[in-house]
């Protein structure tokens, strides 16, 4: 048995050895070869993003069972769950007024139990959350994201509100999980629900940037320039990336301590 873990606990080994560079080169690299892999076995790139609002669904499912069957919501962050729900309300009347498909089904889905999420963090479990942990201040993410959306937003026919929602929710969306992050660093250990949770995140904002580096490739580009002009669409493509990036060297962890048959994730200083 310790014998059959022996290649997986040399590459662990060897990875956890290098230098903060050659990592951040072997996950671009790991990143590029997943994506190929998707190219070459998904046919239709557009099912990646319904993948995506799946596996994030499938995220809230386990913070549910956590929440009902718990009965504690410890670990969690309640600033994340509210810059989430903020988002997808954004995402969600952008989707309304701009155009209606699976997509806005699909954030209506996640809005509804995002909202119970913070209802029972807020009403039924308070006395269970980690307050003291949960310091991130989301201003220093709304008012950035907001003023870039000010400045840098879709050049479509739409209505300059709309585009300007549009463009905010993006930037939000990308940077919505660093509060998790926060409480996950100053506690140092994750229990497995929330490990869960934060990785199905992960594989969810992998799949959404997948998703759109794929549309890019297949469409050399046009996907887009349909999207506007000037600054926009590569910041777009920035914000999916920037998504993956936040969470890699959590998912690295995660894949290591499920790999190693730990239940109990526990994070090195300088984790997130």
């Amino acid at each position: 048995m310790k014998g059959a873990r022996t290649p997986t606990h040399a590459v662990v080994t060897w990875v956890k050895k290098q230098p903060p560079k050659v990592k951040t080169f072997l996950a671009v690299v790991s990143g590029i070869a997943a994506v190929t892999f998707l190219r070459m076995v998904v046919r239709d790139h557009d099912s990646l993003f319904v993948a995506a609002e799946a596996v994030h669904a499938f995220g809230i499912a386990i913070l549910i069972y956590k929440l009902t069957k718990e009965r504690t919501c410890a670990g969690l962050s309640l600033k994340s769950q509210e810059l989430t729900a903020m988002f997808l309300a954004v995402r969600l009347y952008c989707s309304l007024v701009m155009e209606y498909d699976i997509h806005t089904i699909l954030d209506s889905a996640t809005l509804g139990t995002t909202l119970w999420v913070i209802y029972m963090i807020r009403f039924k479990l308070m006395s269970s959350y980690m307050d003291d942990k949960d310091n991130f201040r989301i201003y220093y993410v709304v008012i950035p994201c907001a003023l870039l959306s000010l400045i840098v937003h879709p050049s479509t026919p739409h209505h300059i509100l709309n585009r300007v929602c549009w463009a905010f929710c993006v930037y939000l969306e990308a940077v919505s999980v660093l509060p998790q992050l926060r409480v996950m660093q100053n506690t140092k250990i994750v229990e497995p629900f929330t490990a869960h949770y934060v990785f199905a995140l992960g594989v969810a904002r992998f799949l959404s940037c997948a998703h759109w580096v794929l549309q890019a490739m297949d469409t050399r580009g046009r996907i887009l320039t349909a999207l506007g002009y000037g600054l926009w669409p590569s910041l777009v493509l920035l914000s999916e990336i920037v998504q993956t990036f936040i969470l890699a060297d959590f998912c690295y962890y995660y894949v290591k301590s499920v790999v190693g048959g730990q239940l109990v994730l526990r994070l090195p200083s300088g984790v997130v």
